[in-house]
């Protein structure tokens, strides 16, 4: 067994298909700074591996034995006080099942067929950054799946008009940087209006506020 590398990203791989957990391996241990810790070939075995590991990026197939990748999703993101980032792994990108993770609590999604440097990028992505993996596409679920409520929840009142104007930008895909160069305030300052975004909104990062932000109809109003 190598000894953990100092400072990297510690990854589990969750997949049914023993060619692809070893290809995504093969490809995240190339970098000096991610580790691959462990496996799982099954929803069940998913969840268990990620409790005992607590890694920080789980990479996490939607279609798996015992159980599926939403309900591993959900059971890690209820029963671990401080869970890592989920990346769903997906063949089509407008599959409702994908929506269906990133409302469960999913981070972000990559496809299948996606090249290295995407894996790559991707898992750094949502480990470290203050913006979404692949907005466009978010966007393009939620608009698609959403299912908007007759009326919006509480939240959506308690929003003060600058923090609507970053919760529109964080939908974007926009860094904190650039949102601060967008409406004319500090990086710190958004930074604070962005954890009052998520607070408000009960969700545990910018993707999930996004998801919240088109379920409650506020996007309707951009």
């Amino acid at each position: 067994m190598t000894s953990p590398r100092a400072d990297s990203l510690r990854i589990v791989l969750a997949d049914d298909e023993r060619m692809v957990r070893t290809a995504l391996r093969a490809i995240l241990t190339a970098e000096p700074d991610l580790e691959v810790v462990g496996e799982a070939a099954t929803g069940a075995e998913a969840v268990s591996v990620v409790r005992d590991l607590t890694p920080d990026v789980v990479l996490m197939d939607v279609r798996m034995p015992e159980i599926d990748g939403i309900r591993a999703t959900e059971q890690i993101l209820a029963t671990l006080p401080d869970p890592p980032r989920i990346v769903v792994v997906t063949t089509f990108e407008n599959d409702a099942y994908v929506y269906e993770a990133l409302r469960a609590g999913a981070s972000g999604f990559l496809l299948k067929r996606a090249d290295a440097d995407a894996l790559v990028q991707a898992v750094r992505l949502v480990a470290h950054s203050d913006t979404l993996l692949f907005p466009s596409a978010v966007r393009a679920l939620a608009a698609e799946h959403a299912r908007s409520r007759p009326t919006p929840p509480p939240w959506v009142a308690k929003l003060t008009a600058r923090e609507r104007d970053v919760l529109r930008l964080m939908a974007t895909g926009l860094t904190n940087a650039e949102i601060a160069g967008r409406i004319g305030v500090g990086p710190a300052t958004v930074k604070t209006h962005v954890a009052a975004v998520l607070a408000k909104t009960g969700t545990r990062d910018r993707t999930q506020a996004v998801i919240a932000a088109y379920e409650a109809g506020f996007m309707k109003e951009s």
